[in-house]
């Protein structure tokens, strides 16, 4: 059997978005040889069952019990055959029907990029949301959580943790999400890797359930040598964006990114990481405490278990 040029993971507890994705997806892998791995993740109305009826080439993996993003994607990263391995959201849809094929003759050519990512884009189709950045050193978390890397100018020079975030009171620099660079880490929302990066630095750490293991696992890519590329030529619809700036997403970010630190930096370090976060957790208590009160409570109840 010849071997797949893509496999593409998907991650679906419900039936919202993922039969519209698949739609989109086996459209853009017509001539491809590939793989799709759908992970059922403990959907109520067996949402993998109804894909396969419609898809029957479709890999479908059931979970039981609620996993995370890293925990997920793992399962089908672990049996994944194809030269390059493509972690997709499911609330995705392929507007380009040439990305698939266009992005591995482009990673083929650059041997030195073990992961790469399109534009990812809102449902206008024009303007960029923000997919991935740098990685948060102290200096950059500094400048994040006193906006510092939200000031225009200060944005590209510091090369900020997150260069484009939608809910940031101040600047926000799309301009920087139109070309293609190298950076740090990517989102995970399109996230293709060569396979021979993968199996080097390995699959996600599963001790992070949820934010910040893209950037531990660019991390470790990096460590082994290997690129990282943001490539706008190509783009995708992301429907998401939903939980940024949630409960959720505040509380694990600020958790994990002190996990990832505990891991991966000097012990020194930590206490001023914490200083940090803190620090700018109360800077947006008091922000948000006059502008949106219901996210000052996000904020202040973050403060206790940061």
């Amino acid at each position: 059997m010849e071997r797949p040029e893509i496999s593409i993971i998907l991650i679906t507890n419900k039936k919202d978005y993922i039969l519209d994705c698949l739609k989109s997806v086996y459209a853009a892998l017509k001539n491809i040889p590939n793989e799709v791995i759908l992970i059922d993740n403990v959907s109520q109305d067996k949402v993998g069952e109804m894909s396969k009826k419609k898809y029957p080439d479709l890999i479908v993996l059931r979970r039981e019990v609620n996993g995370g993003f890293g925990q997920n994607n793992n399962m089908g990263m672990k049996i994944a055959k194809g030269r390059y391995v493509l972690l997709l959201n499911d609330d995705t849809k392929i507007i380009d029907k040439n990305i698939f094929k266009d992005m591995i003759t482009w990673m083929d050519a650059h041997p030195k990029a073990g992961s790469a990512t399109c534009g990812l884009v809102n449902p206008d189709l024009k303007t960029f949301q923000g997919s991935g950045g740098s990685f948060p050193t102290l200096l950059k978390v500094f400048a994040w959580m006193t906006f510092i890397d939200d000031i225009p100018g200060l944005d590209n020079l510091i090369k900020p943790y997150h260069p484009l975030h939608g809910w940031s009171p101040f600047h926000t620099n799309e301009d920087y999400f139109k070309k293609p660079h190298k950076q740090d880490w990517l989102t995970g929302a399109y996230y293709l890797m060569r396979k021979e990066a993968m199996d080097q630095a390995g699959l996600f750490d599963e001790d992070f359930f949820l934010y910040v293991e893209e950037v531990e696992l660019a991390y470790r890519l990096a460590k082994k040598g290997w690129e990282a590329w943001y490539l706008p030529k190509w783009k995708t619809l992301h429907y998401g964006m939903a939980t940024n700036g949630s409960e959720k997403a505040t509380i694990f970010e600020m958790q994990n990114l002190k996990l990832f630190y505990k891991k991966h930096f000097p012990t020194w370090q930590m206490p001023i990481l914490t200083f940090l976060l803190k620090f700018g957790i109360t800077l947006r208590i008091i922000l948000y405490g006059i502008i949106n009160p219901s996210v000052a409570k996000i904020y202040a109840k973050a403060f206790t278990v940061v």
